[in-house]
């Protein structure tokens, strides 16, 4: 479709899903975000080939794992490439998301590490973070200011859409914004990662 339209994967979501709005970053300036319900999330990922999921400390929190694996089941089932990103410090404590997905049995050849996965980002239609915040901020790279400057992220942002489930815009552990969340090709998606994980499964289900 995308092709025959001459247009590509993120313009032709981006063109009819997402409502921009202003928020008030940590350090008290404004930042756009786009946000989206979880239906047209689920309709970002009826279109997509390729999934990267990149679980974090807020899908632990909600205990949202075995919504993530009936997520898993029905893309998979639709014939969409699933796999999951796995930064080694995601959580609060090394190894914490590969529990957590194995308690969900999520097969494990789908887990990937960072260093193999990173370069796989460019390829993928969505990255769906699913409570992943400093493991996926792109100010590591280049801000020297930032504490979180020199630490090897997931390349989340190198992805043609990135939807980021999230309860709030508040900062993650290190105390910093965020910039994945105010990129043109970001999606917010808030609300408890359980329940909007959900509200995907019951979406691209019904759809399907």
């Amino acid at each position: 479709m995308c092709r025959a339209m001459n247009r590509s994967f993120t313009n032709v979501l981006f063109g009819a899903f997402g409502q921009v709005q202003a928020t008030v970053g940590a350090a008290g300036e404004q930042r756009a975000v786009r946000s989206a319900t979880p239906e047209e999330a689920a309709g970002i990922l009826q279109a997509a080939s390729r999934v990267i999921v990149v679980p974090g400390y807020g899908m632990a929190v909600a205990q949202a794992q075995h919504k993530v694996r009936e997520l898993y089941d029905v893309l998979m089932k639709a014939g969409v490439d699933v796999r999951f990103a796995i930064h080694p410090v995601a959580g609060r404590m090394p190894g914490h998301m590969n529990v957590l997905l194995a308690e969900a049995n999520i097969p494990y050849d789908r887990l990937v590490e960072m260093e193999e996965v990173n370069s796989d980002f460019a390829q993928a239609d969505v990255a769906l973070v699913i409570g992943a915040n400093d493991v996926t901020n792109p100010a590591a790279r280049h801000d020297r200011n930032s504490p979180i400057y020199g630490m090897p992220i997931l390349d989340v942002d190198k992805a043609r859409t990135v939807m980021v489930i999230k309860r709030s815009m508040s900062p993650g552990f290190a105390g910093i914004d965020n910039e994945l969340y105010s990129l043109d090709r970001t999606l917010m998606v808030f609300g408890d990662a359980k329940a909007v994980v959900g509200s995907l499964v019951k979406e691209f289900a019904g759809g399907a």
